[in-house]
Parts: structure tokens; C-alpha cells; sequence
């Protein structure tokens, strides 16, 4: 019986074996690849200076990535044009490696003239899907870099009236590029009620203007899922507050504001929405962020690159059967990229004749006006010489004139002498003869 057993055992055991195959260890293969090569982020913030952008990231990282600003004489500060400033830091929590590309755009909307503020933004965000492109047509492809923006946190001010003209445009022109989270900013200057109505004026604004910003996905067969998107979607735009000083409450420490009327806490889901807009962006979301960039923004940019490089070649490439050889196929559009070439290099040219002839033009006009005011001078000065000539010729004559009457003065002095000379001899020999 007990050996009966023993090769009933021994075939099951056998049997359990043989109907493992090992395929439900797939997660975990995919796992430790994914944590041993790491995770690639970017973030961009958008919004004008002041706003607690740089706070509000050390915030949501609770790492001094952005230092202490050390502000200059406001001309020397406010920069003319949007900038881009990239910074790539690697953070590790638990063995899993993230590295963060943060984009920040100092000088957005900044300046009297806003019009235009957002393409050197647009252009950005398209050089890092073109560079994404170009890895990808790669012959020998490797592991791609992946630097593509995957999330803009939008800054709105905290007006009270709604989105501004240019917070409008703005969004219109990246809401199909990449995606939008709107944050209002310093929500610690709203009461509650006024936090409510306006997230209501700036939500009503967005749909009024069809800006698509980021959309949480449905999870149909997760309850759980769908009720924290749910919440999610209601807190949207997330009205956040950002600070890293550590204050005591309730012998608590914390992360807040202080106030005469209180402690603004950061990390208190009642005072702000900073807690959910950090477990939205690291938590709970940023997977699906980077799908939607690779499989919705990346696409549509891919598409629309692709489409256009067809129209530029449609016209050598209709004429190519389908069964054309692939060489012959590169020779043409090869052929096509070099009549592109130079007749972008023939506008460049064009371009440097007409800025070289305003060039000598203005020199021109500089030195007509250079004359001009040489002739001008030369005038003056010519005018100041014969002042001073007569001036001179004036002097001459009067001192000319002063001389012959000093002449005759002392003539008549003269004269005036020998007369009284006799007289007084005379006075003389009178006065001796009664003396004798």
C-alpha cells in the first residue's frame, strides 16, 4: 500500500512538472528588466515668474532640485523671449532608478508683448519628437532615449476671473502635442469657496474653447480604479500650494505656510490638491502619461511628418510601382531631399542678400547722416571764423582809432606846456627885480 502511495505521489508530482510551462513568470521577467534599466520622465512647467513653479517641483520630488533664487536688478533679470532650461536628474526610491527631465520656460509671458510667447515652447517639444523619430529610422537600432515630454503642468494665475488670452492660446496650441494639467497656482489666496467657483470659470473656459487637456482613462473592469479617476477628474484644474519649510502643528511637523490666521499645509488634502496632483503625476499616472504621449501625441506627430514628406515627394514617388526596388526608391527620394536642400539653401542665400543690402543700407544712411553733420559743423565753424576775423578787424580799427586821439591828446597837452613856459619865465624875472 505505502508503495502504491509513493508512485501515486511521484506521478503527480511528475504531472504538476510537466503541465508547468513557465510563461506566468513573464511579469517578473518584464519587471526586473524594466527596474534594472530604469525609467525615463519629463516633465515641463509652464507659467509666468512668481507663481511657485521651482517650489512647487522641489515639492513633488521633496528634493532641492531647483536651488535658492538669487534675484538680480529687475532689467537685467526679465529675459525679452521665452527661454527653455532643461535639467536631467536621477532619483532612486527603493532600488527603482527615475530619471527626471525637468523643462522650465523662464520669461513665459513675461514681457509687454506676448504675442508669439509659446513657439520657442512648440518648437521644443517637436525637436525632442523629431530627435525620437530619427533614433527610431535608425538601421541599427538600440535602446531609445526616450526625451519626449510627457506632461506640461500649466500654471494659472490666481485672478479669480477665469483663464487670460494668452493661458487660452497657449493651451490651443500644445493640447495636441502633449498633456495638459492645469494647475492654479498659490491656491492659499482663495477660500474654499472661492477655489470651487473658480476651478467651475476655468473649466467652462477650457470646454468653451475645445482645449482638450488630459483626460484620465476609464477603467471598465475596475470599480476601484474608476472611482479614484473619478475623483481625479473632479479636482481638475488642481489647486495646489507649494512650500518647503517645515512648520510644527498639533506637535506634528509639516510641510506649509504660515499665517497669521493659520498653517497653510501643503500635504493636507483639505487645504490643497498638492497630494493628489503628486500621486496623479508619480503614482498612480505617469505610466499612462508616457503611453499617451508614445501612442496619441508621438503618432499624430509621426503621422503628420510622414504625410508631409510624401507631399514633398509625391510627385517623383506616384510615378514608382509599388514593386519598385528599395535602392532605386532611396536614390529618388535622396535626390528629392537635395532639391530641398538647395532651394533652402537659395532662400538662405536670399535671405543673406536682402539682411546684407539693409546692412548697407543703414551703414549708407549712417554715413549721409555722418556727412550731414560734418557739412553742419564745417558750416559753424566757418561762421565762427568770420566772427572772429571781424571781431579782430573791429579790435584793429578801434585800437587804431584810440591811437591818433591819444596822439592828438598828447599834442595838445604839449602845446598847452610851451605856452605856460614863456608866462612863468616872465612871473620869474619880475619877482627878482623887487627883490632887488
Amino acid at each position: 500500500m505505502s508503495r502504491y502511495l509513493a508512485k501515486w505521489t511521484v506521478s503527480e508530482k511528475e504531472k504538476a512538472e510537466v503541465s508547468y510551462v513557465g510563461y506566468a513568470n513573464l511579469p517578473n521577467q518584464v519587471f526586473r528588466k524594466a527596474v534594472k534599466r530604469g525609467f525615463q520622465f519629463s516633465l515641463m512647467v509652464v507659467g509666468q515668474s512668481g507663481l511657485g513653479k521651482s517650489t512647487l517641483i522641489n515639492s513633488l520630488f521633496m528634493t532641492d532640485l531647483y536651488e535658492d533664487c538669487v534675484y538680480s536688478p529687475s532689467p537685467q533679470r526679465m529675459p525679452r523671449t521665452t527661454e527653455i532650461k532643461e535639467s536631467t536628474v536621477s532619483v532612486e526610491e527603493g532600488g527603482v532608478r527615475l530619471e527626471l527631465t525637468l523643462i522650465d520656460t523662464p520669461g513665459f509671458g513675461d514681457i509687454v508683448d506676448n504675442s508669439q510667447c509659446w513657439r520657442p515652447i512648440v518648437d521644443y517639444i517637436d525637436s525632442k519628437y523629431e530627435k525620437y523619430l530619427n533614433d527610431e529610422s535608425r538601421v541599427n537600432r538600440g535602446y531609445t532615449e526616450d526625451y519626449r515630454i510627457h506632461c506640461c503642468l500649466y500654471f494659472i494665475p490666481p485672478n479669480g476671473h477665469g483663464l487670460r488670452q494668452i493661458d487660452i492660446e497657449f493651451m490651443k496650441q500644445l493640447h495636441n502635442k502633449t498633456n495638459i494639467v492645469p494647475v492654479i497656482a498659490k491656491a492659499d489666496t482663495f477660500t474654499p469657496e472661492e477655489v470651487v467657483r473658480f476651478k467651475k470659470v476655468v473649466l467652462q473656459d477650457i470646454a468653451d474653447n475645445g482645449i482638450k487637456i488630459y483626460q484620465f482613462p476609464d477603467a471598465q473592469l475596475d470599480e476601484e480604479d474608476d472611482a479614484a479617476n473619478q475623483k481625479l477628474r473632479e479636482a481638475i484644474p488642481f489647486a495646489v500650494v507649494g512650500s518647503n519649510t517645515i512648520l510644527e502643528v498639533n506637535q506634528k511637523k509639516v510641510r506649509g505656510r504660515q499665517y497669521p490666521w493659520g498653517v497653510a499645509e501643503v500635504e493636507n488634502a483639505d487645504h490643497c490638491d498638492f497630494t493628489t496632483l503628486r500621486n496623479m503625476i508619480i503614482r498612480t499616472h505617469m505610466q499612462d502619461l508616457k503611453d499617451i504621449t508614445n501612442n496619441v501625441h508621438y503618432e499624430n506627430y509621426r503621422c503628420t511628418k510622414l504625410a508631409n514628406v510624401s507631399s514633398v515627394t509625391g510627385s517623383a514617388t506616384d510615378k514608382i510601382a509599388p514593386s519598385r526596388d528599395p535602392l532605386a526608391q532611396f536614390e529618388v527620394e535622396k535626390k528629392e531631399h537635395e532639391k530641398k536642400m538647395r532651394r533652402m539653401e537659395e532662400e538662405m542665400e536670399d535671405v543673406f542678400e536682402v539682411k546684407v543690402r539693409e546692412k548697407l543700407q543703414k551703414l549708407e544712411d549712417i554715413k549721409h547722416d555722418l556727412n550731414r553733420r560734418k557739412e553742419a559743423m564745417t558750416r559753424t565753424i566757418e561762421q565762427l571764423e568770420r566772427d572772429l576775423n571781424e571781431s579782430k578787424r573791429q579790435f584793429d580799427e578801434d585800437k587804431r582809432q584810440y591811437d591818433i586821439e591819444q596822439q592828438k591828446y598828447m599834442e595838445q597837452v604839449e602845446s598847452q606846456m610851451r605856452q605856460q613856459a614863456p608866462a612863468k619865465g616872465k612871473k620869474d624875472d619880475k619877482s627878482a627885480k623887487k627883490k632887488k
